[in-house]
């Protein structure tokens, strides 16, 4: 008896439906399983067998054939384990082929038939939505990430119970999820910009790199508060919208980091790599691609400490995806492209030591070991970072007599504020921040008073800067004008925004 059931396979961050086609037939008795399977797709042979034994139901002592359709993709993971549990079942006459017609199945199952949580649930979700599938079901703990797609889900513990809702559908209930509740409570962060002392010229800098959306470099000695200010550049990023929260559950969904969560991701990411990490793990890819850290900091901030410290090829390729907000990792089978619309949070020291230029401590190095580790970041990449920040050691003054400072929540209000005047700004046009704005843009939305124009040409020749920094320069200042409340860009704009291109100017 043939068998025909339906689920889903995964190929980057979307999923596309797989047929899973079960035959039993008379001779020796064997399992066999086509249709370009990986390693953990063959050994589910033997993990449905110990279930299907203990879920109390016989397994055949026939010849078992299962195809997974469309058999030129390369099918991996072990999500396909319950679709084939009831193929098996389904081929016995155990279940009936209408009742299994309506739904699509996603799950690991373990050697007791209880069923598994599984990675992109919510990219399945999302497909069985826009597909005529009438609802999914899934592990329990993928239930709230995959409700939110809109399409009715059903969560399953065990083998059993998803045998009993065939037999009768009232025995499971559809998972309902309340977006907008969620979004509504979600958790505050434990960290704070009012715990972060002095440092006022670094707090300006950050409030208008998340104003604008920046990438931001911070040079400092050791213990000047670099990564301390780095933490808490996400409390004062404005909210996501629906359509970023969704976007960025699915890419963690995928990636298998919803586990132990609400099943969505409300709060901005904040990703940090060790300076140890291999461009694979930066960027993405591997046998079967996954998403690297630039695309689980998507909508967020990438912090890479000690930057360079990075391996140099590690760091050049991260020239395209700041450039263009995605990658694309090719394979001989195809290509698949992951977004990258991050902000890149650099944090370095002056030099080897650290101790170049601050008062009060010796640098004991040459002034080619401090050339030969600062050319370790190149032009192309320095000329991508658009702030260039200073953090100078607090004196001990500062630290103890300096009063609660301005908390993320009231710096978050203006950095929304300015965010909104983009959103509005920008209708229309693939451009969500002033820091991708691109030449049309500039034109268009920056914007010069007669005095602003004379202080920016002044800049320009004095300070020989270039053709891009002239760019940033603009862009900097039109989120500072927004930040102000400005139609136009005053003269005090452009000189702050000149301010923070101190390396276009440096001996670097």
């Amino acid at each position: 008896m043939l068998a025909r059931i339906s689920s889903f396979g995964l190929c980057g961050l979307e999923a596309y439906p797989v047929a899973i086609e079960t035959d039993i037939s008379a001779g020796l008795p064997n399992t066999i399983v086509v249709g370009l399977p990986d390693n953990a797709v063959k050994e589910s042979r033997e993990r449905i067998r110990a279930a299907i034994k203990n879920s109390d139901f016989e397994f055949p002592t026939q010849r078992i054939t299962i195809n997974l359709s469309p058999a030129d993709t390369k099918k991996q993971g072990a999500c396909y384990d319950l679709a084939i549990a009831l193929g098996v079942l389904a081929a016995q006459g155990l279940i009936s082929q209408e009742a299994l017609d309506p739904y699509a199945f996603l799950g690991e199952l373990s050697l007791d038939g209880r069923v598994q949580p599984v990675q992109g649930a919510l990219s399945v979700a999302l497909a069985a939505a826009s597909s005529n599938c009438r609802g999914l079901i899934v592990p329990f703990e993928n239930a709230k990430e995959a409700a939110l797609a809109g399409c009715p889900v059903f969560p399953a513990r065990h083998l059993n119970e998803v045998v009993a809702f065939l037999m009768d559908p009232q025995t499971l209930t559809p998972v309902k999820t309340d977006f907008d509740f969620l979004l509504k409570n979600s958790r505050p962060s434990r960290l704070d910009f009012s715990e972060v002392k002095a440092q006022q010229s670094l707090k300006r800098g950050l409030e208008v790199a998340a104003a604008g959306g920046h990438n931001v470099l911070l040079i400092g000695a050791p213990g000047s508060g670099k990564t301390m200010l780095a933490k808490r550049l996400p409390t004062i990023l404005p909210d996501m919208t629906p359509a970023e929260v969704l976007q960025t559950t699915q890419i963690h969904s995928v990636a298998g980091l919803l586990r132990n969560t609400d099943g969505i991701i409300t709060q901005r990411p904040f990703r940090a790599p060790h300076h140890t990490a291999s461009d694979t793990a930066i960027i993405g890819g591997g046998s079967g691609p996954r998403p690297g850290e630039v695309t689980l900091a998507h909508n967020g901030v990438l912090f890479l400490d000690e930057f360079l410290e990075f391996n140099r090829h590690v760091l050049e390729v991260l020239r395209q995806p700041l450039e263009d907000g995605y990658v694309t990792i090719a394979r001989s089978r195809g290509s698949l492209r992951f977004p990258t619309r991050f902000m890149l949070l650099a944090a370095m020291n002056p030099c080897p030591c650290g101790w170049k230029d601050v008062a009060g401590k010796i640098c004991r190095c040459s002034s080619l070991q401090v050339e030969r580790y600062r050319q370790k970041i190149s032009g192309p990449l320095l000329d991508r970072i658009d702030i260039h920040l200073h953090a100078l050691p607090l004196k001990t003054r500062e630290l103890i007599d300096v009063p609660l400072e301005e908390t993320s929540l009231a710096i978050k209000a203006r950095t929304t504020r300015a965010r909104q005047l983009q959103w509005q700004r920008f209708q229309g046009q693939p451009v969500l921040c002033n820091a991708h704005m691109e030449s049309a843009h500039l034109r268009n939305f920056c914007a010069l008073t007669k005095e602003a124009k004379r202080i920016l040409v002044s800049a320009m020749e004095e300070l020989k800067f270039s053709a891009r920094a002239h760019d940033k320069i603009l862009k900097i200042a039109r989120t500072i004008s927004d930040l102000a409340g400005s139609d136009v860009i005053l003269p005090e704009h452009i000189a702050e925004a000149v301010g923070y291109r101190s390396l276009d100017r440096a001996s670097f």
